[in-house]
């Protein structure tokens, strides 16, 4: 197994968390800290990614159904709201898909403090460009009505794969999304924090402006 739990990193993210604890509120704190943290274990585990490929394939897999999922749902709330009368004279629905709330189950590295670093990781504050969850930019309808589920997860443009960053020859084939490249290349999370999840949380806001 990949050793991305060695004594620098429990220091680092003893300290993330602790950090974390007395100042919830005080991000620019850790910045650095989740900055070296995401390079140190990503360094490691992209020194052996063949290693960690069939956790990347599953993960991709799991992901693009649970956007599908949203996707649809998304589209199934607007078709029932968006000819009511009574919900005001303009009305706007935003789906944002997150990482499970919980930290990974299948995470090899287990403790009674990763949920506590999960906190902090997942904190739209610390980790500013996961606020509106995987996706860049977030499903808005009615804005996004004619936007396509490929158009969404960047399968639509070539070639559609968004393995910078990643081995070329070994990912050639995988075709992955767009959502996985944010949570890769943009996001705080080294690449072992998200791999491992497989379920993953839908959230869908409307909002209503009524004339009174």
């Amino acid at each position: 197994m990949i050793d991305i739990h060695d004594n620098d990193i429990q220091i680092i993210e003893k300290e993330i968390i602790t950090t974390y604890d007395k100042k919830p509120c005080d991000y620019p704190d850790c910045d650095f800290l989740l900055n070296l943290r995401k390079e140190l274990i990503n360094r490691r585990a992209l020194a052996h990614q063949e290693d960690i490929l069939p956790d990347i394939i599953a993960f991709s897999d799991a992901l693009t159904v649970a956007l599908r999922e949203m996707f649809d749902r998304a589209h199934r709330i607007w078709s029932s709201i968006k000819d009511q009368p009574d919900f005001g004279d303009k009305m706007e629905l935003e789906a944002k898909c997150f990482l499970s709330y919980d930290y990974p189950a299948l995470h090899p590295v287990q403790g009674d403090d990763r949920q506590d670093l999960w906190y902090a990781l997942c904190d739209s504050g610390w980790n500013p460009l996961y606020e509106y969850g995987v996706t860049l930019p977030t499903l808005t309808l009615p804005t996004d009505i004619k936007m396509s589920f490929d158009a969404l997860t960047g399968m639509d443009c070539p070639p559609p794969n968004w393995n910078e960053g990643l081995d070329q020859e070994l990912t050639k084939d995988l075709h992955l999304t767009s959502a996985f490249h944010n949570l890769f290349d943009h996001t705080k999370f080294a690449i072992t924090d998200f791999i491992y999840v497989r379920k993953f949380e839908t959230e869908i806001h409307i909002e209503i402006n009524k004339t009174v």
